[in-house]
């Protein structure tokens, strides 16, 4: 069984390597054996750090992304001079061939970029785009009833126009030193001449076989023969090599503009229950530049993504709420810091619903929803002994009308994140995705395609009021990503994201909230179990505090919450920290 703390005296220092030791004694002999011949030997102390629960050390630079084969390939751009952006181009490519449940080239992405030379922060929002033909009531029956979730997800209606492939070409456009095509050669070997199915890939496979049975080819890919892929498989996907080896030559233009594009158009219409993307939409696809969204939490800077993420915004309205509060006079052992943190997270996730889409579209009030009298006042809602009862938006500062609904979009755990800090100082943190699980299951090109539309609310309005995040044409789906570089004096000093739907927001929250307030290591961070709470019942990873948090008023369910955190500390040295529920790696040198 997962045990959640020890006492205080041992504890802090021993949360990482417990939880990671308890996590390696659940996995099955036949798939450590896997894992053990998937890490390349340059990696293994990288392993052994991770199984031992402590971080990484580095000195000079440092990658943490969910695949070892995919660090690999960031790790031999970096040391050949690469920068982050350059390292990011490598390792998402390779991501998307190894791990293609969770992003890809048909899905998007959001990046935070931290510039060593000019010292400020960038966002790129790579996020995917409703079609043109869309319209609110998008994923709604004739009757006007929303569809039900997988009957929108699966098949060709819930795709939108893919960011990723544009989004790495921009990032290697602004910041990149390494020629463009040499950053593809790692992944394309692994499709043209095969890599080991993962334990994780292969399990998601199997869970997933009826749904992926739906679409001819990704049936031909992951279920050969009628049979789902297994650990311990060479797989070869040579479509995928010839995808990237037309990236590597001719850049994004042919997945917006040239054949690719038009073979992505004729899966999403030829699908099951078909989309209505057209090669306009492909066309008109533009990455985003957009503000960065910064808190001020104990002396730091919280840097994120902005609108149409809600993950730098919420985010930040916890840290802002845990602001009046001491918790690193409570500890982490503290179930009455549980409930700070778990009823901060209700009231910024009332808001979220609330108010927070795509700001192309929709007015969204970021500067009155981190600013600090309106979080100062919301905090004096907490200001008891016991979980708050029913809670609702509040009422930020504004120049636009507030009357919207409340939104009840559905994010289901899945996606993929990426920490980089290069030689030059700068630093990357990129979350991608193709949202749900194997996306909209449709496959084209080597590559599945994404189900991002099913972010949207499916309802268009309630009681009258519009919702702020309901469908329309060329707007992009809300999302909880949220990459985030945190500063001090304006350098780095944590660079970090996770995977997990709405839940990633609580997974950075934590892990931030563990390094700055309680002192944990970032392996110890990022490992410490997750205790989330957005709608009022209280997910936990074990029993441990179970019945103190029911004694406090709290409906508690205990679950698995797989979480694919991957964080570098910035300090004397670069500490890489790699989560133990995945099967990801921190490496540097």
């Amino acid at each position: 069984m997962l045990r959640l703390f020890g006492p205080v005296g041992l504890g802090l220092l021993a949360v990482g390597a417990a939880f990671a030791q308890d996590a390696a004694d659940m996995v099955a002999p036949e798939a450590k054996s896997v894992l053990g011949a998937i890490v390349p030997a340059d990696l293994k102390p990288a392993q052994v750090a991770k199984d031992a629960g402590i971080p990484f050390s580095a000195e000079n630079w440092m990658v943490a992304a969910a695949h070892p084969l995919a660090v690999k390939a960031g790790a031999d751009v970096l040391r050949q001079g690469g920068t982050a952006a350059d390292a990011m181009v490598a390792v998402q490519s390779v991501l998307g061939l190894v791990e293609p449940q969770s992003s890809g080239l048909g899905g998007g992405a959001f990046l935070v970029w931290y510039d060593a030379v000019s010292g400020q922060v960038t966002t790129l929002d790579g996020r995917e785009t409703a079609p043109l033909a869309a319209s609110p009531r998008f994923f709604q029956d004739e009757s006007g009833q929303p569809l039900k979730f997988f009957d929108a997800v699966i098949g060709g209606l819930s795709v939108g126009v893919p960011g990723t492939p544009l989004l790495m070409e921009e990032a290697h456009r602004r910041w990149g030193r390494s020629a463009w095509p040499s950053l593809f050669s790692d992944a394309i070997s692994l499709a043209e001449e095969g890599f080991i199915v993962s334990p994780r890939m292969a399990d998601s496979v199997a869970s997933d076989a009826n749904r992926l049975a739906t679409h001819p080819v990704t049936a031909a890919y992951f279920l050969p023969e009628g049979r789902p892929l297994q650990a311990g498989e060479k797989l070869i996907n040579a479509a995928y090599g010839q995808s990237l080896r037309m990236l590597a030559h001719q850049g994004a233009a042919p997945f917006y503009t040239g054949e690719i594009a038009a073979d992505i158009v004729t899966a999403v219409r030829d699908a099951v229950r078909p989309g209505l993307l057209q090669n306009v939409d492909m066309a008109l696809y533009r990455v985003k530049q957009r503000k960065a969204t910064c808190m001020s939490y104990r002396g730091h800077d919280v840097c994120g993504m902005g609108p149409p993420s809600s993950g730098g915004l919420t985010v930040g309205q916890i840290l802002g709420l845990m602001t009046p509060f001491d918790l690193a006079e409570m500890d982490a052992q503290d179930p009455q810091a549980w409930r700070l943190i778990g009823d901060a997270s209700r009231l910024a996730f009332a808001d979220r619903g609330r108010y927070m889409a795509d700001s192309d579209y929709v007015p969204v009030p970021v500067k009155g929803l981190l600013a600090e009298d309106y979080l100062a006042d919301r905090a004096q809602l907490l200001r008891r002994d016991t979980a708050l009862g029913d809670v609702t938006p509040g009422t930020p500062d504004f120049d636009h009308a507030l009357n919207w609904a409340d939104d009840d979009a559905i994010e289901l755990p899945s996606t993929s994140h990426i920490s980089i800090v290069d030689r030059y100082g700068n630093a990357l943190s990129m979350t991608t995705t193709i949202e749900n699980g194997f996306g909209s299951r449709v496959m084209v090109r080597g590559f599945l395609l994404n189900n991002e539309l099913t972010d949207f609310s499916f309802h268009s309005n309630r009681d009258g009021r519009p919702v702020a995040n309901r469908v329309e044409p060329g707007k992009r789906p809300r999302s909880s990503m949220a990459p985030t570089i945190v500063l001090k004096d304006g350098r780095p000093t944590l660079v970090l994201g996770s995977p997990g739907g709405s839940r990633i927001i609580g997974y950075v929250a934590k892990t931030i909230i563990a390094h700055l307030d309680w002192g944990l290591d970032v392996q110890q961070s990022v490992a410490l179990p997750h205790l989330v709470n957005r709608f009022g019942i209280f997910d936990v990873e074990t029993g441990d505090l179970t019945a103190a948090l029911e004694s406090l008023g709290f409906k508690v369910n205990e679950r698995g919450l797989n979480s694919g955190l991957h964080a570098i500390a910035v300090g004397a040295s670069l500490q890489g920290g790699a989560d133990p529920r995945r099967e990801g790696l921190a490496f540097g040198e």
